[in-house]
């Protein structure tokens, strides 16, 4: 399928998650060793996580570092299971590319579009293929996070 018909653009990287069972060892790499920002903190019992939200870089070219750990090990999902997580893609129109998307058949995880740990409306491609939908991540979780106007004038 050509790109001019696909209706949205991917802007590029918004976040990368990284999981594992205790964030305290992920944050003496990521905030006292590399000196990434401490933004702020989201905790779900719906989606397991403990998770710190950090940040590399400013204005439209800040990316952000998540750094999960399970609220209950024994749970899913399990935010630690794989250490890369799974990475976010800033998308210009989320609901026109989940609709198209969906339309191509790629498969998505359960949830829908909702609010994110950041403000920002998500949604998720399931990692695993299936009958139905034949495409997915291939063994990635991966995140289309709504960009907002700013980020979008900025990186078309």
């Amino acid at each position: 399928m050509a790109a001019s018909e696909r209706p949205f653009k991917v802007l590029g990287i918004q976040q990368v998650a990284i999981g594992g069972p205790d964030k305290q060892a992920l944050r003496r790499l990521w905030v006292d060793m590399l000196g990434l920002e401490h933004t702020g903190t989201f905790v779900s019992e719906r989606e397991n996580v403990d998770e710190d939200i950090l940040a590399m870089g400013q204005g439209v070219h800040r990316v952000e570092v998540d750094l999960m750990q399970p609220l209950d090990i024994e749970k899913k999902p399990a935010v630690h299971a794989t250490p890369l997580n799974h990475i976010g893609l800033w998308i210009d129109d989320l609901p026109k590319a989940v609709q198209w998307l969906t339309e191509q058949g790629v498969r998505f995880a359960p949830g829908g579009i909702r609010r994110g740990a950041a403000g920002y409306d998500i949604t998720f491609l399931h990692p695993k293929a299936n009958a139905e939908f034949p495409i997915a991540g291939e063994g990635v979780l991966v995140e289309l996070v709504q960009a907002p106007p700013e980020v979008i004038a900025a990186l078309r």
